[in-house]
This record gives structure tokens, C-alpha cells and sequence, in this order.
């Protein structure tokens, strides 16, 4: 059994995922590969040791704040355990760890308002149906917006059937 598989399966976060192995050893190493890692809207697999877990705590919560937390310790053993928590609060885990931990980051979490068209945009949606194509649209809304180009291409054709 893999404990990379068995963690993001057990996660309930998304099936694409990236496994990164250690963190390594060099602050500044870490720094610019979280900052990669950070954009990336996938699920992120970490292995860490129990000892460098609390000092680079502090990194995760600064580039992964937005994100969801699953660690997981003696994966695949008997006496397997799994902490959930949002990374915002991965400085309130008090849990005291031994060994390795796999740490599973999910990805990006959206609140509703960020990733679903509001009101706002819909008016100007139904205002640019009239000049523009739908392609235009989708690409005038997405610039602005991380919202899936699937959900304003069907607002568009929504909005055409309608006449």
C-alpha cells in the first residue's frame, strides 16, 4: 500500500494531485517552491518528519491559508490517525507527532461569491450579448475572475436562447 494514494484518497479533496515528497532543507528552496505550489489548484502531497512539522508550520499556513489540511501519521499501519483542520489553523494543533507525517493540502477552496457569477456580472453579460461573441465575454469575465469559462458559456447561451 502506498500512503501517498491512501491519503488523498482518504481526503475527500480533489483526485488531481501533485506529490512533492520532503521539503528541503534550504529556507529559500522552500520559499520559492511553495510559492509555485501555492497557485497550483490541485491537491499537494507532502512527506515531513514529526520534528520539522511545528517549524514549517508557519510556511504552510503563509502560502496555503485558503486551503484545507489533512495530516495523517502511521498510514497504512494499524494504529493509522488523521487530523483534519483548515491550514489557517495548523498553529492551534497541539497533537503530538511521531515519525513521518503525510501531509495533504487540498485545493484551492472558493467561497461561493469568487467562483459562481453574481449579479453584477450577469448584467454585464446580458449588456455584452448584444456587441460581442460569446468567446469575447467569456474571456472579458475570466480576466477578472477565476470563475469556470463552462459556467459564463452557458450563462451566454442562456441568455441568447432567451431572445
Amino acid at each position: 500500500p502506498s500512503s501517498v494514494i491512501s491519503a488523498v484518497s482518504i481526503s475527500g479533496f480533489s483526485d488531481k494531485f501533485i506529490f512533492y515528497g520532503f521539503f528541503p532543507e534550504k529556507e529559500k528552496d522552500l520559499k520559492n517552491d511553495f510559492e509555485f505550489l501555492s497557485k497550483l489548484n490541485l491537491t499537494i502531497v507532502f512527506f515531513i518528519s514529526a520534528k520539522k512539522f511545528k517549524k514549517k508550520s508557519l510556511s504552510l499556513k503563509k502560502y496555503f491559508s485558503d486551503r484545507k489540511l489533512l495530516i495523517c501519521k502511521e498510514l497504512t499501519k494499524m494504529y493509522e490517525e488523521h487530523f483534519r483542520m483548515d491550514v489557517s489553523e495548523v498553529n492551534n494543533f497541539n497533537n503530538e507527532l511521531k515519525g513521518e507525517i503525510t501531509l495533504v493540502i487540498s485545493q484551492k477552496i472558493y467561497s461561493e461569491s469568487e467562483n459562481y457569477l453574481n449579479d453584477m456580472e450577469k448584467k454585464k453579460i446580458r449588456k455584452l450579448i448584444k456587441n460581442l461573441s460569446i468567446k469575447d465575454i467569456v474571456r472579458d469575465i475570466k480576466k477578472n475572475k477565476d470563475i469556470s469559462k463552462k459556467e459564463i458559456y452557458d450563462y451566454c447561451l442562456k441568455i441568447k436562447n432567451e431572445k
